[in-house]
């Protein structure tokens, strides 16, 4: 019996060796003391409709020696052997690749797992017909479109190889790819791995990982890795403020977001749409009405143009603070910006001014929305509905407002 290590076709095949220490890392004192247990989160895996039954890469396994797996061998795949689907798939590679790329394809599309290992595979490859960067990306990219089931394994075995000459961004894309399949431990492997190859992690990768930290609940983690960045050299752009502003939202916390949306605007840096959005948005399903007005000012002065849906929950914020004029402003400065309201937005002003039984008032919005030609929609309809019943009037009125708005359902 002899002891090795088992070179597999497992996703992380080459990310469990033991040359990956805590000396070897750019922040050893994160990435292995609190790494992520993948286990408990339990990742949702995309399913393979190829079933990988080689062995798992694990260091130091012991076998038998005539338990090695199959060695791969590189033949030419017949016509006969092939089944109509990999005939299709086949056919339709493009004319513009290379042929020695066509030649890797077809090897992937017809692969066995029992047959051989997929690593054996890649070696084969590269051992015949000793391809470059522009096939591997051809290969990659042509995969991609596929959507083959073996893209993320070959995306991994791809950055070992040297004439691949993967570079810090091939890296990034990965954690990112793993990222999006709540993969957390593999994510950080690919970390180590960039590092062993002697690429330091950069804004880009670090922003990544702040992404993926907290989309998976774990502030501390996204945290301390946007305090890791902060020391880096180059100073940070939106989008790693956008990480760490992003990270707080998530944990409850939009007022330590603002507090970095502050800084980021002292020095005339603003962050996007979508960040300033969440924000408010945060703001306003909580009915913090200053908060929310705070954030809907900072998109402004950001040089973005509201839309309906930032009014929207501006004024819902309103709504749910009872403050019926703040909520009224908003709604006549959305108009006088040239947006039309929606059903939403006239639901939630009527419903403001119900809470604070103010019926004539909103007899009036009504009257101002026909005289403009806006017609009361299904939800404000049946805020108003309830409203009447509530007040025992409600076939009186409804057949009024029948007749003026035109939209009101019956009772």
């Amino acid at each position: 019996m002899s002891i090795f290590i088992l070179m597999a076709c497992s996703p992380t095949h080459f990310l469990s060796f033991p040359f990956l220490n805590n000396n070897n890392l750019p922040f050893p004192s994160k990435f292995l003391s609190k790494s992520t247990n993948s286990q408990s989160l339990k990742p949702q895996f995309i399913p393979f409709s190829i079933p990988i039954t080689n062995a798992q890469i694990t260091q130091n396994v012991q076998i038998q020696e005539n338990e090695e797996v199959p060695k791969f061998k590189w033949l030419e795949i017949k016509q006969d052997n092939m089944s109509e689907s990999q005939k299709v798939a086949i056919s339709r590679l493009p004319k513009t690749m290379e042929k020695r790329g066509k030649a890797f394809m077809r090897q992937i599309i017809c692969f066995e797992p029992e047959k051989g290992c997929l690593s054996d595979l890649l070696a084969a490859w590269v051992k015949i017909m000793k391809p470059r960067r522009a096939d591997w990306l051809s290969v990659l990219k042509e995969l991609k479109f596929l959507d083959h089931p073996l893209l993320l394994q070959i995306s991994e075995l791809v950055l070992l190889e040297e004439s691949f000459e993967g570079n810090i961004r091939d890296y990034t894309k990965m954690i990112h790819q793993y990222a999006k399949l709540e993969r957390l431990q593999d994510a950080e492997n690919i970390l180590l791995a960039m590092n062993k190859r002697g690429l330091t992690c950069d804004q880009v990768t670090l922003t990544t990982m702040v992404h993926m930290y907290s989309k998976a609940g774990h502030f501390n983690l996204a945290e301390e890795t946007f305090e890791e960045m902060k020391l880096l050299s180059e100073p940070l752009d939106k989008r790693s403020y956008g990480s760490m502003i992003m990270a707080y939202i998530r944990a409850g916390m939009p007022s330590k977001g603002e507090e970095l949306m502050k800084e980021m605007e002292l020095q005339e840096i603003y962050a996007g749409r979508e960040v300033y959005k969440a924000l408010l948005r945060t703001y306003s399903m909580k009915g913090d009405a200053k908060g929310a007005q705070r954030v809907f000012d900072a998109y402004q002065v950001a040089g973005i143009r509201p839309d309906i849906k930032l009014f929207g929950l501006l004024i819902n914020a309103y709504h749910l603070a009872g403050q019926s004029q703040n909520a009224r402003v908003a709604f006549d400065n959305m108009r006088k910006a040239g947006i039309e309201p929606d059903d939403k937005c006239v639901a939630l002003l009527l419903a403001t001014y119900e809470k604070e039984n103010r019926l004539n008032t909103a007899l009036d919005l009504l009257l101002s929305l026909e005289k403009a030609g806006i017609l009361v929609g299904k939800e404000a309809s049946q805020v108003l509905v309830e409203w009447f019943r509530r007040l025992g009037v409600v076939e009186d009125v409804a057949h009024v407002l029948r007749e003026c708005v035109g939209n009101v359902p019956a009772s």
